[in-house]
């Protein structure tokens, strides 16, 4: 292979042969098709004409329209097509089939990676949980009693999770200050980003079935990153009793590419001490592994950047989360899509969305475009991370973008 071969990547490409995110992509020449990629350095391998190429076992799983039949066939077979592909990219004696079969990155267009079943997300971080709480509550304890004994969490919309790049039109409701003495209807004038992380379940369950902790990684396919924009005003006004809606549901943004749970096992870490006694079905302190990721989020507002949350600090696990989901006898379904929740650390500077960046607007950010509380039309938000590879090597996590558009 001479120098100039896309198979040659740089030793700090973040996009490697130990990463290798699965999308869904079009060309421009057969925009109608749509088709299974693999990323690697900066270019998309077609995974489904590859695998034909090679022969695959798997050729008719990498070429499907989406990643659901992939998911479903559990996880033996996703370790199998994760040691092909791997071994695709890095042996001479493809080379030739493999280049032949890598598209320019900018030559494509990515589209929602899987058929989304379900959404839940998830309050996990204890950082995040008691800054709001002291925002909302000043005089009171920041925590709820419930906080450090369940994963506290509610079901979203799945039909509003879109791919990162979707513009997100600035949504209406009812707002109501508290010297209103009646709500008025019209856009939201709060408008908040919420850096998460989400988990993509592969594997379904039986209803009337537990899921244990213990069966994690059979479950989950991978990891994406995600942003589930909030309107502060309308949440504020609607949430009591029942919670979040349509403050919530009007867009959920999710990264083009879903990282492979194998791919993070390096960035496996220990989370943050328990300090209440935990039930048996969440108790993970004899966990045969590391429970925690150490995955570096960074968020930015029009190209600056405003916060750098660590989901190290994040006090509930994604196993525990997903126990959790399922200790009443709720199904899987393939295609779930579960979110960790604001992910914010003990720092000013590590808080995961404006609400806690700005104090609920008392302290503006200062941007060089100007002051920001919360976002205004024009504005993008670029959410990326990385996590700790094999032999001190980063693995990226694609990025979750999204620019305001003005109410309709």
């Amino acid at each position: 292979m001479s120098d100039a071969t896309p198979l040659r990547l740089p030793d700090d490409d973040l996009f490697g042969p130990d990463n290798l995110p699965y999308g869904v992509f079009t060309t421009e020449d057969d925009p109608d098709l749509r088709r299974i990629g693999v990323r690697y350095g900066d270019y998309v391998l077609d995974a489904g004409a590859a695998a034909d190429a090679c022969g695959s076992p798997h050729t008719d799983l990498l070429q499907r329209p989406n990643l659901n039949p992939l998911m479903a066939a559990g996880r033996p077979v996703w370790q199998a097509v994760r040691a092909e592909v791997r071994s695709w990219l890095t042996s001479p004696e493809h080379a030739d089939t493999v280049t032949h079969n890598l598209i320019r990155l900018e030559d494509v267009t990515l589209h929602l990676p899987f058929e989304v079943a379900d959404y839940v997300d998830f309050y996990a971080s204890e950082h995040h949980a008691s800054n709001v709480g002291r925002i909302f509550r000043p005089q009171g304890e920041p925590l709820t009693p419930n906080w450090k004994h369940l994963p506290i969490g509610y079901h979203g919309r799945a039909g509003t999770v879109v791919v990162s790049g979707t513009p997100v039109v600035r949504p209406q409701g009812q707002r109501k200050t508290p010297d209103e003495t009646a709500p008025v209807f019209g856009p939201s004038r709060r408008l908040d980003i919420e850096a998460e992380v989400g988990f993509v379940v592969g594997t379904p369950s039986k209803q009337g079935e537990r899921v244990p902790q213990s069966a994690f990684r059979e479950h989950v396919f991978g990891v994406c990153l995600l942003n589930d924009w909030s309107a502060r005003d309308i949440q504020a006004w609607e949430y009591v009793p029942l919670g979040p809606f349509l403050g919530k549901s009007f867009a959920t943004s999710i990264s083009a590419w879903v990282t492979p749970l194998d791919a993070l096992d390096a960035a496996r870490t220990t989370p943050p001490e328990r300090t209440h006694p935990l039930l048996d079905y969440l108790e993970d302190s004899a966990a045969g592994e590391p429970c925690g990721l150490d995955l570096r989020l960074s968020v930015s507002l029009n190209g600056h950047t405003v916060a750098e949350p660590p989901f190290s600090a994040m006090y509930w696990t994604a196993a525990q989360q997903l126990a959790h989901m399922t200790v009443n006898g709720a199904s899987l379904r393939t295609g779930d899509l579960f979110a960790s929740g604001t992910v914010s650390g003990p720092e000013p500077r590590q808080r995961g969305c404006l609400l806690e960046l700005t104090w609920s607007g008392r302290d503006p950010l200062e941007l060089p475009g100007g002051e920001r509380t919360f976002l205004e039309d024009g504005d993008e938000v670029v959410i990326t991370a990385w996590a700790p590879g094999p032999g001190g090597s980063r693995i990226g996590l694609g990025e979750v973008s999204g620019r305001i558009h003005p109410a309709v």
